[in-house]
């Protein structure tokens, strides 16, 4: 644990969930794959798209529709339906074979177990502060079974633009009714978890398993109020004020 700024208590904690509570990365690259499986199957031209294609339809479609940048699902459902009536299927027929797949995909993306490490962790510091999860991604709390641990679950698109921008920030101040100095937001990136609750007014604890300083780190321009390497490793500093 490395403190940056003095240590002051704090009576309210919100969490980044992708790569905070989990790791997120491997759980993608394994939907993501079952994903590119079920479009073949569904839409067989599709078999031949490269990554490269797939990366360049996604930027052709936040292009032709900016409000999209941010808003991941809405993201995969224009790309996808860009690709189908790029295979030639119907408007009408395109948007229900995005419309599908974006169902098996979230239903996949939220098919893992939460780390016994994060659940301890959640259920100790929610019996003594209020808990809000503020999250850029798509992932299923209910699912996941980390509802009960949260009094809300902010996600960029229905709550508002994703981190960094201010807005589930600010949302989140409201329902805490908490002053943001007195928030310790907890999240692993620095730009949109710290450099976000920063700007907001909240304290930020960066979570650092790049085994990297943070002098090393390209997306540091606001220093985070702590740097943790374990999630557990909150409940010495919440025990500590």
């Amino acid at each position: 644990m490395k403190f940056y700024r003095r240590w002051q208590p704090v009576s309210a904690l919100t969490f980044d969930l992708d790569d905070t509570l989990y790791d997120n990365r491997v759980v993608i690259v394994r939907a993501e794959q079952q994903l590119l499986d079920w479009l073949a199957s569904h839409c067989p031209p599709m078999e031949a798209f490269s990554w490269a294609l797939w990366q360049d339809i996604r930027q052709q479609v936040m292009e032709q529709d900016p409000r999209l940048v941010g808003f991941v699902t809405e993201i995969r459902r224009a790309q996808i339906k860009f690709a189908a009536t790029r295979c030639g299927l119907s408007d009408f027929a395109a948007q229900q074979l995005a419309n599908d797949a974006v169902e098996f995909f979230l239903f996949e993306r939220s098919n893992f177990s939460v780390p016994d490490e994060a659940i301890e962790t959640l259920a100790a510091l929610a019996a003594n502060y209020p808990l809000l999860a503020i999250t850029n991604g798509n992932v299923d709390c209910d699912r996941l079974g980390l509802t009960p641990y949260f009094m809300h679950v902010l996600q960029a698109g229905p709550d508002g633009k994703a981190k960094p921008d201010l807005a589930m920030f600010t949302k989140a101040k409201h329902l805490l009714d908490v002053d943001p100095e007195n928030i310790l937001h907890v999240g692993d990136h620095l730009k949109a978890d710290v450099r976000g609750a920063k700007l907001a007014g909240f304290k930020a604890c960066w979570i650092n398993e790049t085994k990297q300083p943070l002098t090393k780190q390209r997306h540091a321009t606001l220093l985070p109020d702590v740097e943790i390497s374990h999630l557990s490793q909150l409940l010495t500093l919440t025990r500590a004020v």
